[in-house]
């Protein structure tokens, strides 16, 4: 599971990179994923269920987030004065230090306000296209031994690709603080020391965003769970049986401006440079025509179940 170094031999052409997403409702996410693995080095490519693609002509695949959460980060009025602790009100800051920071801090309501604008779905729901095409997705990139990164659902997903479960509902675990769901970094996470995440991100110790109600809760075969927040809601896991299959909870994309959070398309592209097979084109529509997975039935009749409870209980 080592990541390529530069001592591989390695195709250096810009490696295509898939990036899945909604039909709906995902163009700020998938802006900023594709800018992300361009300042890594490679091509990324757009696939929705109305736009699906094989696996063909990929060297690496990414298993995007939803733009179905609808984040309260400003509404959150500790967040926010955490922040502004951190910037202007900072008396041990110059004043150029602290209006860069500040300036730096603006960012986060800029890409608030693009998600709002462009998100579709004010409410998270089920996109059952989705879930079939990625999982077939999954499949073929884990047959022919592409990388694969999987940010937030698309972690999930792998999980669920595995045969693990995951916790319908996180908020159990937020009883003695609350769970922000914010594009700011909010969250800490520890990562394991052994783990090819900690060997990518070169740290024990990250702050993250938050813009999930899941997570993964029984590992799936062959995977390991190697970061988690101090309360034990995963936010990391990878596989111990493929080169590179990593996932994510939280949202790198969102996070550019942080050499760190870039690391991980850096190693993504890396790997995709070492890729030389891949999948026939016809795979796809076969792929697409198989009866769907009796264990993504299930979790779709689990957070189908949820949502008409979460509905019922609204007044």
């Amino acid at each position: 599971m080592a990541v390529l170094n530069e001592n591989t031999s390695i195709n250096r052409t810009r490696p295509t990179i898939g990036v899945t997403g909604p039909d709906k409702g995902g163009e700020v996410a998938w802006l900023f994923t594709a800018l992300g693995v361009r300042l890594a080095g490679g091509k990324p490519v757009r696939i929705t269920p109305q736009f699906p693609r094989t696996a063909d002509g990929l060297q690496g695949l990414i298993i995007g987030g939803g733009a179905d959460v609808d984040p309260r980060a400003y509404q959150q009025e500790d967040v926010l004065q955490e922040y502004l602790q951190r910037t202007l009100q900072n008396p041990k800051k110059s004043f150029w230090a602290r209006l860069s920071r500040f300036l730096r801090w603006w960012y986060f309501p800029a890409l608030f306000f693009l998600r709002k604008l462009f998100s579709k779905k004010p409410q998270w729901s089920i996109d059952r296209d989705r879930d079939h095409l990625e999982f077939q997705l999954i499949d073929q990139a884990v047959k022919k031994k592409l990388p694969v990164l999987g940010i937030c659902r698309g972690s999930q997903l792998l999980n669920v690709y595995f045969r693990g479960t995951l916790h319908q509902e996180i908020q159990n675990f937020y009883l003695e603080e609350p769970n922000p769901s914010s594009i700011f970094p909010v969250k800490k996470v520890q990562i394991e020391p052994n783990s090819l995440l900690f060997k990518i991100l070169g740290v024990p110790k990250l702050k993250v965003n938050a813009l999930h109600h899941q997570a993964v809760h029984v590992p799936g075969k062959g995977i390991q769970i190697v970061a988690k927040e101090k309360n034990g809601v995963v936010q990391g896991i990878e596989s111990t049986l493929a080169p590179f299959l990593i996932g994510v909870q939280w949202h790198p994309e969102y996070l550019p401006q942080r050499s760190v959070q870039r690391r991980l398309f850096q190693a993504l592209v890396q790997q995709a440079r070492g890729v030389h097979t891949q999948i026939e084109a016809q795979d796809m529509q076969q792929a697409l025509t198989q009866p769907r997975d009796q264990n993504l039935e299930e979790i779709e009749q689990q957070e189908e179940a949820l949502l008409e409870k979460k509905a019922t209980s609204q007044p």
